[in-house]
């Protein structure tokens, strides 16, 4: 079979002829794609990029690799509360193997088309494999969730089960055993995590303040609170429950120490799940609103005036928290 070439690899792999998505007037084919959003609505714009050995592992499958390339973007949307519309994807690719692209936009266009979301364009180039992707969302005017919103007495809710994908990466490591049934859970979370897009739109108008948890709970939360110029206090213990439901101690997470479950809860990374705040007045709202987004949602802890974050124990103890999240660079 000869080798492909760079555009014969975007027709047979990336573009879709007769697809067409609602704010799209015109995709792949020409210099530039054209959106048209709603009328009256604003467009969310965010980019990721994804690098070997950095963001996955070399053994991630490609349908895998090409679902959570796409899903790490569309958490920033849920994230702003807004709803997909778009994506470019830029591909730097060792050499062009068939099999592996199948696999790649398979995993890729299930999640889009789950989401309404089209791609419109991007780059292909050789070099070590690289993904990155910018995705467009739209949200009306004056109902995007931002960081800055959070105001002292309000509550802090996270989304999922942060702490998971970490769990999986300490098995990778070497450093952690799970049952294979655990195991094969915690890999899922990690190589194909569930953007919240759904919550992110049921929380707009009730959430104070959002962001998406990539680098570690306490991290990211950490950027709400400078952005907001507030601090908080999360309860350990339920911080810690998040890694010891019951159905997860049937897996084997019962064996994990409760401070290594507290420490992966808050700097584990890779989870894609939302942390906010909402008014205590709004905490039924956001239980609603939670049912109706299907997406499990738990209290940990208030917003205070004093900077920073602590951890309440459960004997009333306050210590700063000790764990950041991940940085790139550091």
């Amino acid at each position: 079979m000869s080798q492909l070439g760079e555009f014969e690899l975007i027709e047979r792999f990336f573009h879709r002829s007769g697809k067409t998505a609602p704010g799209v007037a015109l995709g792949i084919g020409d210099d530039c794609a054209l959106l048209a959003p709603t009328a009256g609505q604003q467009l969310a714009v965010s980019s990721d990029m994804l690098v070997e050995g950095r963001h996955f592992l070399s053994t991630v499958a490609p349908e895998r690799l090409g679902h959570k390339a796409l899903a790490v973007n569309l958490s920033d949307l849920a994230a702003c509360g807004a709803r997909p519309l778009a994506f470019t994807l830029a591909l730097a690719l060792p050499r062009p193997d068939a099999a592996w692209l199948e696999g790649f936009a398979r995993g890729l266009f299930a999640l889009a088309d789950a989401h309404g979301c089209a791609l419109v364009g991007g780059d292909t180039t050789a070099g070590p494999l690289n993904l990155c992707i910018t995705v467009f969302g739209e949200v009306p005017p004056g109902q995007a969730l931002r960081r800055s919103g959070a105001r002292v007495g309000d509550e802090l809710w996270v989304s999922g089960t942060p702490g998971e994908a970490r769990l999986a990466l300490e098995v990778f490591r070497g450093t952690l055993s799970l049952p294979q049934a655990a195991f094969e859970r915690v890999r899922a979370r990690m190589e194909t995590p569930t953007p919240r897009v759904a919550l992110g739109l049921a929380l707009r108008g009730i959430a104070s303040a959002c962001a998406d948890v990539s680098d570690g709970l306490a991290g990211d939360l950490g950027h709400i609170l400078t952005a907001s110029g507030v601090g908080a206090c999360i309860d350990a213990a339920t911080a810690t429950s998040l890694l010891a439901k019951p159905d997860q101690l049937a897996l084997g997470y019962g064996e994990i120490p409760p401070e290594k479950r507290l420490e992966w809860v808050l700097a584990g990374g890779d989870d894609y799940e939302l942390v906010f705040t909402a008014p205590a007045a709004a905490h039924g709202a956001v239980l609603r609103a939670a049912q109706a987004a299907g997406t499990p949602v738990t209290c940990i802890g208030t917003i205070e005036a004093a900077p920073g974050l602590r951890l309440r124990a459960a004997d009333g103890h306050v210590r700063p928290c000790p764990y950041g999240g991940f940085d790139h660079f550091a």
